[in-house]
């Protein structure tokens, strides 16, 4: 029933006599040759009459080609079929359906169930190709996604900044669409400018600048959609078809491109110079007194050396030694911020009484410090001030830190004008606060206080909103100092503060070691007498006098002299950050004992953060004549 090459047309026509076909199959016959090849048609030839016109024994046996798919028995054949089912099945490729006549005389081929079957594998094995060429395809997308998501990644962000193709819209809440295009407008307006300007398209550059100054009318201090002017709309349109224009005749891919980086790296030069600017006028504020501190200051040394000396005494001077009681230590030239620690701290306290306040000033605010507490005594706490400038033992003999004050070279770090380090980093180690002694006087409890076992030292930019009184029966275990540690992320740990890279840190110090808070500290000073603290920190500051350890501050001497030596209090007695972090949680401010507002923020500046001000601000007293008088209160 199929030719070759090799059957002649005598074959074929015998072939087609002896069946009873009719126009169409043979009109089919004489294309057949084309299909198959000479082996393919002698096999079938000669395995016709014994095993039907096509056996599936005769592939196997003769290698055909790869083209010819063999369908084993039990992809065919049902696990419920009949065992006569089975035995008929196993001979898929013979046809056993009959040709049955048509009502008009045509012949007409009845599909049998085993070519039913066969068409269903066919179809099913093009929707398994298809799927697998589809999700293959999807594979290949996600590849590539992902591959574009790394290299966006691996970007400068410092030079790309918020400009990266891959941040999200929903970084600024308040998009405003309008004032969007007209800067996009503007900034393409520019490009082709420069680019007219290059190609000698004098005409086009004139119009693109005239329409440049068009939008930037427009636009003016506007920074939301709505306080646009009702005229930008129709120079959006005019600028619209200008770009459209300029583009026809200038565009050029590379050229846009070129000048699209170029503006992009000139703009970031004028962020990177504005954040230094920005960096260098915050801690300039940090450092400066507030003209209504000053003018209280002042207001009250005056009246101070007015007051008669028998009348510049402090009650209760007995407690101050008395070992029983609740000692402070709290060192200070801010006479505002050092009543709102008092203050809070006796408002909250269960027995005022029995709570002793140690204030140590400068040689300038000593007298105001105590006028204004002669004026507004704690209540029934006691309170003590000191000038720190009689200290007659703390001198450059004894003291590391004098003594390098008093050398060449820090003279020059401080006071010489045209310093190299102009850094905002090297700004805040150069602040005036570290050429006081107050600063440092918290190495010096034991000698400051000899006759206290105990004593709790707070900073000055803190407000205490509970009683502090159970600070007293926490067992330190031994150690010296109890604080907060601040470890939660790991730029609070010892190699954001100490040097590694120099051996002498390296070899007695873990750079994954815990940091911790000053500011709230509950110190031990028997064991700070037997530990010999403070001739710990002698030693590390009189190897540090190049700075080669660390910087300048209290903080990272203080990681080093209590290293191993500082018990860790439960961070709800202390919560920092409130001069720099802007998204500590209202609940953990509430239920702290403490809060510190370290960093530049402080509360009595004007760059202070509004949304925490409420806590220290109800401290003080604004219809007090003095603050009245220095308007600080507006």
């Amino acid at each position: 029933m199929y030719t070759s090459d090799s059957i002649g047309e005598n074959d074929l026509s015998t072939g087609i006599s002896k069946q009873d076909v009719d126009w169409r199959a043979r009109l089919a016959l004489q294309h057949i040759r084309s299909l198959f090849s000479k082996r393919v048609i002698d096999i079938i030839k000669a395995n016709t009459d014994d095993l039907g016109p096509l056996n599936l024994d005769s592939f196997r046996k003769n290698n055909l080609s790869a083209s010819w798919k063999v369908i084993e028995q039990e992809d065919v054949v049902n696990n419920n079929s009949s065992p006569s089912e089975i035995k008929e099945s196993t001979r898929i490729w013979t046809p056993t359906g009959k040709p049955e006549k048509t009502l008009d005389g045509r012949i007409q081929s009845v599909d049998t169930p085993e070519k039913l079957m066969r068409r269903q594998l066919r179809d099913k094995r093009r929707e398994t190709r298809v799927a697998n060429l589809v999700k293959k395809d999807d594979d290949v997308i996600i590849k590539l996604e992902n591959a574009a998501i790394q290299r966006s990644k691996s970007v400068d962000s410092a030079v790309l900044g918020k400009y990266s193709i891959w941040r999200k819209e929903t970084d600024n809440e308040n998009i405003d669409t309008t004032i969007r295009l007209v800067r996009d407008q503007m900034i393409m307006a520019r490009v082709y400018m420069s680019i007219a300007t290059m190609k000698n398209k004098t005409q086009l550059a004139r119009e693109l600048q005239n329409q440049l100054k068009e939008s930037q009318h427009a636009l003016g201090d506007a920074t939301a959609d709505a306080d646009l002017n009702r005229s930008v709309a129709e120079k959006i349109k005019a600028m619209g078809q200008l770009l459209s224009k300029a583009k026809d005749q200038v565009y050029d891919c590379k050229l846009v491109t070129g000048k699209l980086r170029a503006m992009l790296q000139s703009a970031d030069e004028q962020v990177r110079s504005l954040k230094k600017q920005s960096m260098f006028l915050s801690q300039l504020a940090a450092k400066t007194i507030p003209n209504g501190i000053h003018c209280l200051s002042m207001r009250l040394t005056i009246d101070y050396y007015l007051l008669p000396v028998e009348k510049r005494v402090f009650p209760r001077s007995e407690n101050l030694e008395n070992p029983d009681l609740y000692h402070y230590a709290l060192f200070s030239d801010n006479v505002l911020a050092a009543s709102v620690v008092v203050n809070s701290t006796i408002k909250n306290a269960k027995e005022p009484e029995k709570h002793v306040f140690h204030l140590v000033s400068d040689k300038l605010n000593f007298a105001a410090m105590n006028m204004w507490f002669l004026l507004n005594p704690p209540g029934k706490a006691t309170i003590h001030v000191e000038n720190v400038d009689e200290f007659k033992w703390l001198n450059s003999s004894y003291c590391p830190v004098l003594r390098q004050l008093e050398s060449a070279a820090m003279k020059e770090y401080y006071f010489k004008s045209d310093h190299q380090s102009t850094g905002s980093s090297n700004l805040k180690y150069r602040n005036p606060k570290y050429l006081s002694m107050l600063n440092h006087l918290r190495f010096y409890l034991p000698q400051v206080y000899p006759k206290l076992n105990k004593i709790l030292f707070l900073d000055d930019d803190i407000v205490v909103q509970k009683d502090l009184t159970g600070l007293w029966k926490v067992d330190l275990n031994g150690k010296v100092n109890g604080a907060v540690e601040t470890c939660g992320e790991s730029f609070h740990r010892f190699d954001k503060y100490l040097n590694f890279s120099n051996p002498n840190i390296a070899k007695n110090f873990d750079p994954n070691a815990c940091g911790w808070a000053y500011g709230m500290n509950m110190f031990d000073l028997d064991v700070w007498k037997k530990k010999d603290i403070t001739g710990i920190y002698h030693r590390w500051q009189n190897m540090n006098e190049d700075r080669v350890l660390w910087k300048l501050g209290t903080l990272p001497p203080g990681l080093m002299t209590f290293y191993g030596l500082t018990h860790p209090l439960d961070k709800s007695w202390h919560v920092l950050g409130l001069g720099y972090n802007p998204s500590i949680d209202k609940k953990d401010i509430e239920k702290a004992a403490v809060i510190h507002y370290n960093g530049n923020m402080k509360p009595w500046l004007e760059l202070a953060m509004t949304k925490y001000r409420s806590y220290w601000v109800k401290y003080i007293k604004f219809d007090h004549p003095y603050v009245r008088g220095c308007k600080l209160g507006e």
